[in-house]
């Protein structure tokens, strides 16, 4: 069993209010090198819950969430850490429209199963 850590995104429109959207999950294992984001933009939520966000611009700040967490070239100074500081830069507390949760811990045989199914369970 490989430990890892999760941490859900979230879409928090109006941050005086805390009222939040779950939108995606950021799941990092140490030991297998692995650092990977999946999200999704449920735009009917998103006209009704915050209509002052389009979803073109989550979409930009998501993929900067992926870009991130893959260590993409066009993903900025951020994206060139290692990927523990990776991880962390992307859990770090903001007060801003995108924020994530406290990181979560736990064990599993497969970090991108059990990625799919905190995604499925926790924003589809």
């Amino acid at each position: 069993m490989l430990l890892y850590e999760y941490a859900v995104i979230r879409l928090v429109p109006k941050v005086e209010r805390e009222e939040f959207l779950n939108v995606g999950v950021i799941l990092f294992c140490k030991e297998q090198r692995f650092l990977k984001t999946l999200y999704h933009i449920p735009e009917e939520k998103l006209k009704l819950f915050a209509c002052e966000v389009t979803a073109e611009q989550l979409e930009e700040n998501l993929s900067s969430f992926d870009k991130i967490s893959r260590g993409s070239s066009d993903g900025g100074p951020i994206a060139r850490l290692d990927i523990a500081s990776r991880f962390r830069w992307l859990t770090a507390t903001r007060s801003s429209v995108i924020q994530t949760s406290r990181p979560h811990p736990g064990f599993s045989a497969d970090p991108e199963e059990t990625l799919r199914q905190l995604f499925r369970e926790l924003v589809l």
